[in-house]
């Protein structure tokens, strides 16, 4: 196999599982969504700030040093879920209807390189409509970058670092998933 049709090859499976995992949270399948991140995983949304085109370093604040929206391992996930799960968890309940779109998704690295990686970094943009009640709709926009790890022949989510493209937060709660 050329390494061309393997590069497509890749890309087009990487785009499944995000598709797949967008259906996940739109059906509100949580558990399922959970099973496709590793036990180690890390997710983590910093926040950003407006600062002046020379302090562009600046814009997002940093991973482990400051503040942000979610830093989470699966355990902490996890026990999201069953919160939202029990139907007493006052910002999802009732349940907020949500649709995922996921675009541009490319892989920029693989680990082995070659036709069959362990381990790919996956850029992606995402667009999330969530309409809650009667009258409450957000929409959430922003870049995703995810190290996906092959998992018995599966990929799962190592690792996702969710930048909105907003320093604001308009929405009453931040209880959806990216």
């Amino acid at each position: 196999m050329s390494a061309e049709l393997a590069a497509l090859l890749l890309q087009r499976e990487i785009e499944e599982f995000l598709s797949r995992e967008a259906e996940l949270l739109d059906e509100q399948r949580f558990e399922d969504w959970l099973d496709l991140f590793t036990p180690d995983a890390r997710y983590w949304m910093p926040m950003r700030r407006n600062v002046p085109r020379d302090e562009l370093e600046r814009e997002r604040t940093r991973e482990g040093l400051d503040a942000s929206w979610f830093d989470e391992g699966k355990e902490t996930l996890t026990r999201r879920v069953k919160q939202i799960l029990t139907g007493v968890h006052w910002a999802e309940e009732p349940p907020s209807r949500t649709c995922h779109m996921v675009s541009n998704v490319r892989v920029t690295a693989a680990s082995p390189a070659g036709p069959a990686p362990t381990e790919v970094t996956v850029t992606s943009r995402f667009l999330v409509y969530r309409n809650r009640v009667e009258t409450e709709t957000d929409l959430l926009v922003g870049k995703r970058e995810d190290r996906l790890r092959r998992v018995d022949g599966a990929w799962r989510i190592a690792r996702r670092m969710i930048l909105l493209d907003q320093n604001v937060l308009l929405s009453k709660n931040l209880t959806v998933f990216f």
